[in-house]
């Protein structure tokens, strides 16, 4: 699915265009509408917009404010309702419902706001402020949820999120939502940061909450790099998820490549090249692949630098070679299966290992869709 934004008039017309040229092109993807502060009045006046879009996401702390929140919160849930689509209610910590978050203050000041896993008894000390925080955004989500049930939203249209932009407060935060209602969560910081460092919050706080059953879609808020490049393209944050969806084997999108980080034993970069040939090669391959090799998706593939650990990865993964080291006999031995297949020489190694990984694919993979037919 792709989210969009849509601020204004323009881009409440512009949905409905958008999804014909992705369904002219064959592209049927479901679009994700984005509404903050004027939802309500857009999904009226357009309701085409309101038709084409396959979910809306809106801010329960800026629909509106004061008598006005309830009137547009409604104002959207019966538009979903009569379009029969579900919403996100994401709550984010930047934009809380200010009006909430001041009565949660004052309840504290008083030591009567009190965590769910406490018992009735007054406090002695006021939560830290973080922990009011963490209790006003669940109440947000719940409360904005307990509106859209009774304004007559299935409950099973109702996804959440409570999105904050440190790593062990979005931990905190989502654990204790995940205890509070059986909702689906959509999961991620608020805003994660640049590429890498981006990438690297959201694995961590991400991967902790999914290895723990939490959370049901998951997206990497990056700031793009500035110019071109892999960083630059926004695009990046899918494979970033793939990768971690991969990683905890919650989910497959490629095989997958072992490959070594290099040290004094490798004598070349070589193995580094043909790290970044095999990958490039699948990426090429896998739209044919993924039509022809039902699974190969899970296929584990290494490609290893020395004698150290290669050919013992080379033998754990389905498929692997063993590039030489540093003074080590100029040959690649490859091993399918846990066994030697063969020992590559020359200058054309990349090209014979694509090869047999073509031909081992095919063997493994179009066997079972002939024996699944």
């Amino acid at each position: 699915m792709v989210r969009l934004t849509v601020k204004d008039e323009a881009g409440a017309k512009a949905i409905p265009e958008i999804d014909a040229k992705l369904k002219a092109e064959g592209l049927n993807i479901p679009l994700v509408g984005d509404f903050h502060y004027n939802g309500h009045l857009l999904l009226a006046k357009y309701p085409k917009c309101a038709e084409t879009l396959a979910k809306y996401r809106i801010n329960p702390g800026n629909v509106g404010y004061g008598d006005k929140h309830d009137y547009n919160f409604d104002t959207i849930i019966q538009i979903a309702r009569a379009n029969n689509k579900p919403v996100r209610i994401g709550v984010n910590w930047g934009s809380l419902d200010q009006d909430l978050l001041t009565e949660f203050m004052e309840r504290n000041a008083h030591s009567t706001l009190r965590h769910p896993e406490e018992g009735e008894a007054r406090r002695k000390d006021p939560l830290s402020f973080k922990e009011v925080i963490y209790l006003a955004m669940r109440e947000s989500a719940l409360r904005s949820a307990e509106l859209a049930i009774k304004a007559g939203l299935a409950e099973d249209r109702i996804i959440i999120s409570v999105k904050m932009s440190e790593v062990q407060d979005l931990i905190k935060v989502y654990k204790l939502v995940a205890k509070s209602c059986k909702f689906p969560l959509h999961l991620g910081l608020t805003e994660a940061g640049t590429p890498v460092q981006g990438m690297i919050s959201s694995a961590a706080a991400m991967g902790i909450l999914l290895q723990e059953g939490i959370g049901d879609t998951i997206r990497m808020s990056l700031t793009p790099s500035a110019g071109v490049g892999e960083l630059a393209d926004r695009a990046l944050e899918v494979r970033a998820c793939q990768e971690l969806l991969q990683a905890l084997e919650l989910n497959y999108f490629k095989p997958s490549i072992t490959s070594c980080p290099g040290c004094g034993r490798t004598s070349s970069t070589y193995f580094q090249q043909l790290a970044e040939e095999i990958n490039s090669y699948i990426s090429e391959q896998m739209p044919d692949w993924k039509l022809k090799y039902p699974g190969v998706e899970k296929l584990k593939i290494a490609v290893m630098g020395c004698i150290v650990n290669g050919p013992g990865e080379s033998k754990y993964a389905d498929i692997g070679i063993s590039l030489p080291g540093d003074n080590e006999e100029p040959s690649a031995p490859v091993y399918i299966e846990g066994s030697l297949h063969t020992t590559l020489r020359g200058e054309n190694i990349s090209g014979e290992f694509k090869g047999i990984l073509d031909n081992y694919i095919n063997s493994k993979f179009a066997t079972t869709l002939i024996t699944s037919s």
